[in-house]
């Protein structure tokens, strides 16, 4: 059964695992997440661990779905550092493992950080993703939309410069 919650603690070092496990995934499927070759164990672990550090200090939020106790995908909410900011949020590094894609999975993870970004007060999420990819696709699915396109803005772990599309979401 698929379980989505918010890690606000260290997680087990089994789901630690899993999440390590989860990026490289993803990147190896293609989705380049800031990296553009899969990173080693010892570089997932060391995002890992920051990622859990900016969320102690409550720079960021995470988000993690399991299906019967495994890691299947996760999500990050930044939160604003500036004071002309506190009403928006973005979006980053939605990953769900090649094994539970099509489930559901993604848009379950959107919703709830949707849920709790709108109860945290914020009003406005952005994103950004490849232009054309199947992340942008649910992205519109759920209702975002379109606020332009970067050409050339993000090197893929093919090697290529890819467009980049922004996109926004009114939750409050």
């Amino acid at each position: 059964m698929l379980n989505v919650k918010e890690l606000t603690t260290t997680p087990s070092l089994e789901l630690f695992s899993e999440l390590v496990e989860l990026v490289q995934d993803s990147v190896a499927d293609g989705a380049s997440l800031g990296w553009v070759a899969t990173p080693g164990t010892k570089e997932a672990r060391d995002y890992w661990t920051r990622t859990l550090e900016a969320v102690g200090r409550g720079e960021r939020r995470l988000f993690v779905a399991t299906d019967e106790h495994v890691c299947a995908g996760a999500i990050q909410l930044r939160l604003p550092a500036k004071a002309n900011a506190v009403h928006r949020g973005e979006v980053e590094k939605l990953m769900v493992h090649t094994q539970y894609r099509r489930k559901g999975i993604g848009t379950r993870l959107m919703r709830s950080l949707e849920t709790v970004g709108r109860d945290a007060g914020l009003s406005l999420l952005v994103l950004d993703t490849v232009s054309e990819s199947p992340a942008a696709r649910l992205y519109e699915s759920l209702g975002w939309q379109k606020a332009g396109e970067v050409p050339h803005y993000a090197r893929s772990t093919t090697g290529v410069l890819e467009p980049t599309t922004f996109y926004f979401h009114r939750i409050g």
